[in-house]
């Protein structure tokens, strides 16, 4: 039986597609390749060029392969994006997941881990955020992801789907090996971007506010290495293969860290000088965002090896200077 990643040419995905080929998984990989790369997708795993939305398309992968648990990325993800184009969301990301779930269900396949997000929460009412907290997304991109959620669970008590929702905050990082890593055009991540300046790709780090209600007036969010987010995937579909019940659980380091932080960190992760300059706002950015992901690490047996942000930020930098033109340097 294989594991159907989809979105498994992007960044997360490539990462979980590359832990699950070194545990010995069979999978396959869909991907439309418009944010994603062929080159991040390992060779040993079996590729089809598609879009989450096609439903004949899909019908002919699981009619071609032996499914047994879907692993969901495909998704849109870019907030101010999703601001000024917010029916492209709701089309991709949530008419993207009942098509995938209809596919599942006519085809009899239960199981999905879905790439669910922090923007569910909108702007928390605690400092550190629980499964339970109130979700009241600020942004389309988070209300897609949320809708899709409900969909989800309604699917579930219909037709029998067992999911879990990994609501993760922010993701860095690279493969400890340099082979792959985070590579977005246009980039919108905060590191990649630092990381940019620091190569000399931009000239300055633009921090959107310092007016936040933080200690330095930027936005603090709660990053996680994108490898321990892959093993926190594998996890979840082990977790369901056991048999247990849907859940949701929050993906997170517990520990915030502000722009400024941020860039402090990547200044002596790097050697660089980094320059910075403060501009306005973006639209539909929450204050604060950190997880508590006592949950995921009790019940999933979910133990993070990167916890120190300089060290993410380092595995990060170890892939840009091995890959200055990201995959392009790979063709």
């Amino acid at each position: 039986m294989a594991i159907l990643v989809l979105g498994g040419a992007g960044y997360i995905g490539s990462h979980t597609v590359k832990r699950l080929i070194e545990q010995n998984e069979d999978v396959v990989v869909i991907d439309n390749l418009v944010t994603g790369h062929r080159q991040a997708v390992s060779k040993q795993a079996r590729f089809y060029q598609g879009d989450v939305r096609d439903r004949d398309f899909l019908d002919k992968v699981f009619a071609e392969e032996s499914i047994d648990t879907v692993i969901h990325f495909a998704a849109f993800s870019i907030v101010p994006e999703s601001m000024k184009d917010p029916l492209k969301y709701f089309d991709n990301n949530t008419g993207g997941v009942i098509t995938l779930l209809e596919a599942m269900h006519a085809n009899h396949v239960s199981r999905i881990v879905f790439s669910s997000t922090a923007a569910t929460y909108g702007n928390p009412e605690n400092d550190t955020i629980k499964e339970t907290d109130l979700q009241n997304p600020i942004n389309p991109y988070g209300e897609s992801k949320l809708m899709m959620e409900k969909i989800m669970h309604w699917s579930d008590i219909a037709y029998g789907i067992k999911f879990v929702a990994l609501r993760y905050f922010n993701v860095a990082g690279a493969a400890a090996d340099g082979t792959i890593g985070e590579d977005h055009h246009p980039e919108t991540h905060l590191i990649p971007i630092v990381l940019q300046v620091a190569s000399g790709k931009r000239d300055e780090l633009q921090i959107f506010g310092d007016d936040y209600k933080t200690a330095d007036g930027t936005n603090i969010r709660d990053y996680v290495h994108v490898t321990d987010l892959a093993d926190a995937h594998i996890l979840a579909m082990k977790y369901l293969q056991a048999g247990n019940e849907s859940n949701a659980f929050n993906l997170g380091s517990s520990t915030g860290f502000s722009v400024k932080q941020i860039l402090e960190a990547a200044r002596v992760a790097t050697g660089k000088e980094i320059p910075a300059r403060i501009t306005a706002r973006r639209p539909g950015d929450p204050d604060t965002l950190v997880a508590k992901s006592d949950k995921a690490r009790k019940i999933l047996n979910w133990q993070p090896q990167y916890d120190d942000i300089h060290e993410i930020i380092r595995t990060a930098w170890n892939w840009t200077q091995k890959h200055p033109n990201g995959f392009e340097d790979q063709k």
